[in-house]
């Protein structure tokens, strides 16, 4: 389930926000604002980000109100999304964009070392051979500027192949058991994994976590930041983001959920 961030910045004057605005976040894959591998347009856009806030900010020319900060993870392609917002944060900020312009890039590659890099990848691939599942498909590691992720299954799996996984996943912990073995080869390798969705996990260095957004967040001086996630469990993907100080976190299921909430606390 992706996740989703909302910063308020504290009102100089008291004002009701406006109802009428009701943010809706669709990202394929992870269903807290859609849900897994359903694309929300025909051309299958990996981010789409709809809100009534950020237009009315933009008559106002002012942040007096909430509006929404989403992580995406595939933002190429999508220019439309990237103007609508105030960030898009792809890989958990690792690659960010800010009032539509490129802000900044990690690259684990560069962090971990190709030495390291090729060692976990062979690592990897010899495991998930070892694996017996009902079905296996493609691309089961796949390389991102920041992280990592990887998917015994393979992601090139259909969404009726995904279910099934994932119910098969929930009750042998095909990729609580993975993480484990990766843990106890790499340890000390300051590495960090985050069991998420429903067919991966991602490998990321300590500290490139969720959190790497909130560093660039907090620099315009948000009073609130909130957070809306389901892995919020320890090991989960959510977790170290839904406990950090910085944020007032918010458990949700489904983008109704996370849609009913929102409307709860910014819109009513």
């Amino acid at each position: 389930m992706r996740s989703s961030v909302l910063s308020e910045q504290r009102r100089s004057r008291k004002e009701a926000p406006p109802t009428h605005c009701s943010p809706k976040t669709h990202r394929p894959n992870e269903p807290t604002c859609t849900r897994s591998k359903h694309a929300p347009i025909a051309a299958r856009r990996r981010v789409r980000v709809t809100t009534s806030a950020r237009q009315d900010e933009r008559r106002r020319g002012g942040r007096d109100h909430a509006v929404p900060v989403r992580r995406g993870r595939h933002v190429n392609g999508c220019e439309t999304v990237i103007q609508r917002v105030d960030y898009v944060f792809a890989e958990n900020g690792l690659v960010a964009y800010k009032n539509g312009q490129l802000l900044s890039v990690q690259s684990i590659q560069a962090h971990m070392g190709e030495e390291l890099l090729q060692d976990f990848i062979n690592f990897c691939l010899n495991y998930m051979a070892t694996i017996k599942l009902p079905k296996k498909r493609g691309t089961f590691i796949e390389f991102r500027n920041g992280m990592l992720n990887v998917s015994p299954i393979g992601r090139s799996c259909t969404q009726e192949e995904r279910i099934e996984f994932y119910e098969l996943d929930q009750k042998e912990k095909i990729r609580e058991k993975f993480v484990s073995a990766l843990k106890e080869e790499f340890k000390g390798k300051g590495l960090s994994f985050s069991i998420g969705g429903q067919i991966s996990f991602d490998v990321f260095p300590d500290g490139w976590d969720k959190r790497y957004c909130l560093g660039i967040v907090e620099k315009d001086g948000y009073s609130t930041i909130h957070f809306f996630g389901d892995k919020t469990k320890p090991g989960g993907n959510d977790y170290e983001i839904f406990s950090d100080p910085r944020t007032v976190g918010h458990e949700v299921s489904s983008p109704e959920d996370t849609k009913r909430l929102c409307e709860k606390l910014f819109f009513c």
